[in-house]
């Protein structure tokens, strides 16, 4: 069973809103668990005065009780003053979550209005398909956009293979390294320099491994992939622009039919779309940056805080005092084992919670990794149109298991998003005539074979190549995989503030969800 683009979305939206619901669930869980720590810190201090009290003559209780009094005053105004600084950092996320849940709506219902102009222009497109399979004009260059494609594919298939075959046979010569020595030096060339006795030196080394013979093959075999690819990307620019030509003679049919408000109207929907994509990704930045205060005043790192529970820790440890408190188990009253009694169960208590902190602190790192990447994932998505009411996914696996399995951590980001590549296509009939306005390269299915019977050209994407470069994605790309995406593992999110910008894989995993 497929799962159409904004269905799709809508879970990974879902699956988005429970990692932040996690996240605010540890971080209020870590506020208690400090706050528990400070009255167990409290609480085993009376009980230092209390034994103190039994045990020790009044000038050394009083001693005792003013150092211990004057550490928990500065802890418990600390704790008082971070209690009210997390209280409204906590305010802040769920703020933003509010925003967040509002855009994703308002976003929701203007994809519902695009879905809804591309059934009109598709009723339209229906009326005019007969008559403009009739126009001589139109079929010509259809025929000429046609070919060229085809011509523009058997180049670069061409290019390809010796680009292969430079790999391949160019490795006898890169792993020779007096070859290559010889090679990179320029000698035999005019750019070769070197003073007298170099130049002999490399003279009696050309003769050992023949590279007077040798160099014109492996000169050739670099050069034939460099022109291959020269020619190849002139095609593919021919096509391109016979397409384009193609495209514009159905864009003057439809309007002429009365369609220009049609896709005035979907233009307009997507700048709005793209508008809202914006305001989230600000958004998410900034929920981010926020989310990182919580956890950091929720896990206690506040220097301040820190350092007064410390100062409070620290009396309780002082070496009178632990004498005071080995003295007690040594000798057996009743008042003093209960109290000792009290003072490990307090200490045993505090170790717990400290030990469960530990494991709630590194649970919050793993689901903020896991928050960014799943963000990462719905640019992604967003940017390649996959939400468009036309694109399909055959894998219903992606909203269901394989989501799990990446929450999880058991597969990464990267693996997960090219699952979502790999299983994506153009709903039927979307490279019909009209029927891929509004989307990338006007929607024409991109496949290995030429349209309309294969529904669109897979052209490669040159800004990742440059000449001689084997272009990214080449012309297996499968469909629905609009040049210029993230391939390969790689994001193109841009993230503003402290968590920089990633563009590229490695991402963190482990974890449960």
């Amino acid at each position: 069973m497929s799962i159409r683009g904004p269905e799709a979305l809508a879970s990974l939206d879902e699956a988005m809103r429970d990692i932040r619901r996690e996240e605010d669930e540890i971080s209020k869980r870590l506020a208690r668990a400090a706050d528990r720590i400070s009255k167990i810190r409290e609480g085993e201090a009376e009980l230092f005065r209390q034994l103190a009290r039994l045990r020790l003559d009044p000038a050394i209780q009083g001693e005792l009780d003013g150092a211990i009094s004057a550490a928990e005053t500065r802890a418990r105004a600390q704790v008082k003053a971070h209690a009210k600084d997390l209280s409204q950092a906590e305010s802040a996320v769920a703020e933003i979550d509010a925003r967040l849940s509002q855009l994703t709506t308002e976003r929701a219902a203007v994809l519902k209005q695009y879905e809804t102009h591309q059934a009109e222009l598709r009723a339209l497109a229906n009326a005019l398909g007969a008559s403009i399979a009739r126009d001589p004009a139109f079929a010509a260059k259809q025929e000429q956009a046609v070919a060229l494609a085809e011509v523009a594919a058997q180049s670069m298939r061409k290019t390809e293979q010796a680009e292969a075959d430079r790999e391949e046979k160019g490795k006898p010569y890169r792993e020779d390294r007096l070859f290559m020595y010889l090679w990179e030096a320029g000698y035999g060339t005019a750019n070769y320099r070197a003073n007298n006795l170099v130049r002999y030196l490399d003279g009696l080394v050309a003769k050992l491994v023949g590279f007077h013979k040798t160099r014109p093959n492996f000169a050739m075999l670099n050069e034939i992939p460099l022109r291959l690819r020269e020619h190849a990307e002139r095609q593919i620019a021919m096509a391109k622009s016979a397409e384009a030509e193609l495209d514009e003679m159905e864009t003057a049919a439809i309007d002429a039919a009365g369609g220009k408000p049609i896709r005035d109207a979907m233009k307009g929907a997507q700048q709005q779309l793209t508008d809202f994509d914006a305001q989230m990704l600000a958004t998410e930045d900034q929920r981010d940056e926020a989310a990182r205060t919580v956890a950091t005043l929720s896990q206690g790192l506040n220097p301040a805080i820190e350092g007064t529970l410390g100062e409070l820790a620290t009396a309780l440890e002082r070496e009178d005092i632990q004498s005071l408190l080995a003295d007690a188990r040594r000798t057996r009253t009743g008042q003093d084992d209960t109290i000792v009694a009290q003072i490990d169960d307090a200490r045993a208590r505090a170790k717990e919670e400290e030990q469960e902190t530990r494991e709630q602190k590194e649970r919050l790192k793993t689901l903020a990794a896991r928050r960014r990447e799943l963000e990462d994932i719905q640019w992604e998505f967003k940017k390649q149109h996959f939400d468009d009411p036309r694109s399909t996914f055959r894998e219903e696996r992606l909203v269901g298991d394989l989501l799990n399995d990446f929450l999880r951590g058991s597969i990464t980001a990267a693996s997960y998003w090219d699952k979502w590549q790999r299983s994506q296509n153009w709903g039927a009939g979307t490279s019909d005539w009209g029927g891929g306005v509004g989307l990338p390269n006007n929607g024409r299915q991109r496949s290995n074979t030429p349209w309309p019977e294969g529904g669109g050209f897979s052209w490669p994407d040159n800004s990742f190549g440059g000449a001689g470069g084997k272009s990214k994605g080449g012309f297996s790309g499968g469909f629905g995989r609009p040049s210029g995406g993230a391939t390969g593992g790689g994001f193109s999110r841009p993230r503003t503030g402290s968590s920089g910008t990633r563009k590229h894989g490695g991402f963190k995993t482990g974890g449960g969800f």
